[in-house]
């Protein structure tokens, strides 16, 4: 059984996690690395504490206390407006620190925002198809499906 934890970003602390539970169940988005037939479990969920990631000084280690052996960081800090701007020093500073693997996406990006996010330049400059490469291979269909 594989243990995760999910980080979401803090402008959406009320977020219910539905699309990331959805996907994790569908095995869709970043969740695709996981066969259908693994049992997945998650072990933690909170949000990073807010700019520039004040949680994530000790919430990495709880959930690694409850077994986490992954992390991933929410669709939402790659989608939102403006994308966390601190998505590769948080992933870094967690993997070097707590030694787990921090993958950056959980559901599927929206359709919606796909199309918005790539007319403006950030998106190219920040890397985003690189640093959240999980989120890239969903199909436009399972894509509006997440809308």
């Amino acid at each position: 059984m594989k243990k995760i934890g999910i980080i979401i970003c803090s402008r959406y602390q009320s977020c219910g996690g539905g699309k990331c539970l959805r996907a994790l169940r569908e095995r869709a988005g970043a969740f695709s690395i996981y066969p259908p037939d693994e049992d997945t479990e998650l072990v933690g969920y909170s949000n990073c504490g807010g700019c520039p990631g004040g949680n994530i000084e000790y919430v990495p280690e709880e959930m690694i206390k409850n077994g986490a052996e992954a992390i991933h960081f929410a669709t939402g800090l790659v989608v939102g407006y403006p994308p966390c701007p601190y998505i590769k020093d948080l992933k870094a500073f967690i993997e070097s620190r707590y030694k787990v693997d921090v993958l950056v996406g959980t559901h599927p990006i929206p359709l919606k925002y796909y199309k918005e996010h790539q007319k403006l330049p950030y998106w190219e400059k920040m890397h985003m198809p690189e640093i959240a490469s999980g989120l890239f291979h969903d199909n436009e269909s399972i894509m509006k499906a997440y809308d």
